[in-house]
């Protein structure tokens, strides 16, 4: 079952908890499906202090986390600005790869997000949080958030205002946000330098080391291995293409 099929606890929970008991409630349902409500009600005991963040990553339902909070995230993005239009919620859908059995579900939580007057800061701390160790996770989610703001036109102030603090909640340095608000993909004409996040600069050792990095970071069997959701893993094949691309052409400048 993909990530979206395993949140419909947490979405009774959104509704009167808010991010805490949208995880909780996810958890607490996944927990009943598996028999395990009496390890739960343990591990609930210990993470009671903890923020709704550190208390998914205790459960291990690192999932519902990334679910719950990037639908939630593309909700208050799109309402932002006004009225949500069909081609923002299209571009959730086709940006997240969300399949039509998931769909009623995410949909309640997406009216729901939308809805509540709350600000999206803690979803996306608490994203930029359980994902600490997976940068390239919270830049996918950033980068298919900016695809979600461009789907009614160019990103406007208010729009370009949240995404700004959205990166900054997750943690994102400078060159990951100009990653993920740069539509080209892997179109020709393209700053090797600004895809490697390196300065032109650096030396062609040091290149080649953050080049291999890279590589290792962005290996689809590691981000697997890393908690990241099925749905983002065929985007580490796209992004392995693109470093690989631009470190040849910097090869090809430099004679390496």
């Amino acid at each position: 079952m993909s990530v979206w099929g395993k949140i419909i606890g947490g979405v009774a929970g959104f509704a009167v908890g808010g991010p805490f008991g949208a995880v909780a409630g996810a958890a607490l349902g996944h927990a009943a499906d598996t028999g395990d409500l009496g390890s739960l009600g343990a591990r609930l005991g210990r993470a009671l202090p903890l923020d709704s963040a550190r208390f998914a990553a205790l459960l291990g339902r690192r999932e519902q986390v990334f679910a719950i909070g990037a639908t939630v995230l593309a909700a208050k993005l799109a309402k932002c600005d006004g009225p949500v239009v069909r081609a923002e919620i299209d571009a959730f859908k086709r940006q997240f790869r969300i399949e039509d059995a998931a769909i009623p579900t995410i949909g309640h939580l997406f009216d729901q997000a939308r809805e509540d007057a709350s600000g999206f800061e803690p979803y996306a701390r608490q994203l930029g949080e359980s994902f600490a160790d997976n940068r390239l996770a919270l830049e996918q989610v950033l980068g298919a958030l900016f695809a979600i703001a461009r789907a009614d036109g160019p990103v406007n102030a208010r729009e370009a205002d949240m995404l700004a603090r959205i990166g900054a909640l997750f943690g994102l340095g400078e060159a990951a946000r100009a990653r993920a608000a740069n539509p080209s993909g892997g179109n020709l004409g393209e700053d090797p330098y600004q895809v490697l996040g390196i300065a032109r600069t650096s030396s062609t050792e040091a290149i080649r080391a953050h080049w291999k990095a890279l590589m290792r970071e962005n290996h689809p069997d590691q981000l697997a291995a890393r908690g990241v959701p099925a749905e983002f893993i065929a985007r580490a094949t796209e992004r392995v293409a693109r470093i690989n691309a631009a470190w040849d052409t910097i090869k090809r400048e430099r004679g390496a």
